[in-house]
């Protein structure tokens, strides 16, 4: 259900891409950056509020709150297909952005209530796998919806907005009546049942400090490891935000009708989500998130690169495929912090300031793939570059910081096991949840 949620809430806010080719630029009159503007007020709103929303998830139970923001973007969806104006749009993108904020944070940290952290990246994977399906659904229903055209008196674009929304609000309500809360209140499962669950889970895991909500918040903002791995998670989040949007209008400036366009977006995205999946399988089976991590920075970069050069437009195409696969890393990025923060007030702060300001790389990708830049888009591809180049230094160090904390926690705990006195630089404060003695980084 959460994967049907993800995938409607990318094409909800991705679909406009594909409205692009079919009649939006020409009938709003979104000349010079105006596309771009509409594009860049999503991200304002969805990064600013996706922490204040994970604190609400705390009070307001996950299988209330999460179909009513659904409920709440798809109608926005539907509405912003009967726009006549271009302050219309760019108004009820703003809202869009504020409605859909809650929803992936809050299921990146729903799923760390369910799953042990060797089983967490495979379930957010398939979660997030549906960002990648959503590139390649939007394709399709755009090439099937653009037939449409003309029919009561609305274009392509318009009927776009409103049947993709109008299938997000049934969602939203078949979701409030079939989701589920935590293992501790699941009926679906018997008493044995959850115990084994929730058990499971506590395996391996930060022991969750008893401090009060305040003093978590201010833990998270307050760690190296949220701001080190927001870095990361932003340096795969703007290539594809870049790419989510960009896509059609890349595909059609080698050439191709809209039509074409349209379809050949389909399988780089099919693509990238054999391999995210096929990517969180093995990391969470070998216990390592940085392979994968990099490898999917590293397959992406080659991609851009290939797209920056002068070369044929079917290499350029076969390079997207690379480019799309900045998604895969991203499911690593998450899964890698979540692993690594003990306090479920602070997990959830720390996962949705990641989250949250990697999104505001959305607000700068919507601004680099400019008209007066095509065909090549210089600008757009050397700023992608740019930030995958800033992952690619980011996860090493993060790396042997990790392994320096552990490594010293090891040699402590060996004192300790011969009778000797550790090194302690937590003045006489037991520590708990992630800085705990006991507990060691995932890498």
């Amino acid at each position: 259900m959460i994967t049907l949620m993800q995938l409607l809430s990318f094409m909800d806010r991705g679909n406009i891409g594909n409205a692009k080719l079919d009649g939006l630029m020409t009938q709003l009159h979104l000349t010079g950056n105006k596309y771009n503007i509409a594009l860049t007020v999503f991200f304002i709103p969805y990064g600013l509020l996706e922490l204040p929303s994970n604190l609400v998830i705390q009070v307001i139970r996950p299988s209330r709150w999460l179909p009513a923001i659904m409920i709440t973007w798809g109608l926005i969806m539907m509405t912003m297909g009967f726009v006549k104006t271009y302050p219309q749009l760019v108004g009820l993108r703003v809202c869009l952005g504020v409605a859909e904020a809650g929803l992936f944070p809050g299921v990146a940290y729903y799923l760390t209530m369910w799953y042990p952290k060797y089983m967490y990246q495979y379930r957010l994977a398939l979660f997030t796998g549906a960002t990648t399906l959503a590139g390649a659904f939007s394709g399709l229903l755009a090439f099937s919806i653009g037939f449409m055209s003309g029919d009561g008196g609305l274009e392509g674009w318009s009927w776009i907005f409103i049947l993709e929304g109008l299938v997000t609000i049934l969602v939203g309500l078949l979701a409030a009546l079939v989701m589920v809360d935590y293992p501790a209140t699941a009926k679906f499962l018997t008493a044995e049942e959850r115990s084994f669950v929730i058990q499971k889970r506590a395996r391996g895991a930060a022991q969750d400090d008893e401090h009060d909500a305040v003093q978590q918040v201010w833990a998270a903002f307050t760690d190296w490891q949220v701001w080190a791995l927001s870095i990361i998670q932003l340096s795969f989040a703007t290539p594809m935000y870049g790419i989510a949007y960009f896509l059609p209008t890349l595909i059609n400036s080698f050439g191709y009708s809209t039509s074409i366009s349209q379809l050949l977006t389909v399988p780089p995205y099919l693509l990238a989500t054999v391999i995210i999946l096929t990517f969180a399988y093995f990391s969470d089976k070998l216990r390592l998130r940085w392979p994968f991590v990099f490898a999917a920075q590293l397959l992406s970069l080659v991609g851009y690169i290939i797209n920056i050069s002068n070369t044929s437009p079917g290499v350029k195409y076969f390079g997207l495929y690379l480019c799309v696969l900045a998604a895969t890393g991203g499911p690593g990025a998450i899964s890698w912090l979540a692993n690594n923060l003990g306090g479920k007030y602070k997990r959830a702060t720390g996962i949705a300031l990641q989250i949250g300001m990697s999104n505001l790389g959305g607000a700068v990708a919507s601004n680099i793939f400019r008209a007066q830049d095509q065909p090549r888009y210089l600008l757009g591809f050397g700023l992608e570059i740019m930030f995958i180049s800033m992952g690619l230094v980011a996860v090493p160090i993060t790396v042997l910081v990790y392994k320096r904390i552990n490594y010293r926690r090891d040699r402590d705990e060996l004192l300790r096991q011969q009778g000797q006195k550790a090194d302690s630089k937590e003045g006489g404060v037991k520590p708990m949840g992630d800085r705990a003695p006991s507990f060691r980084y995932t890498i």
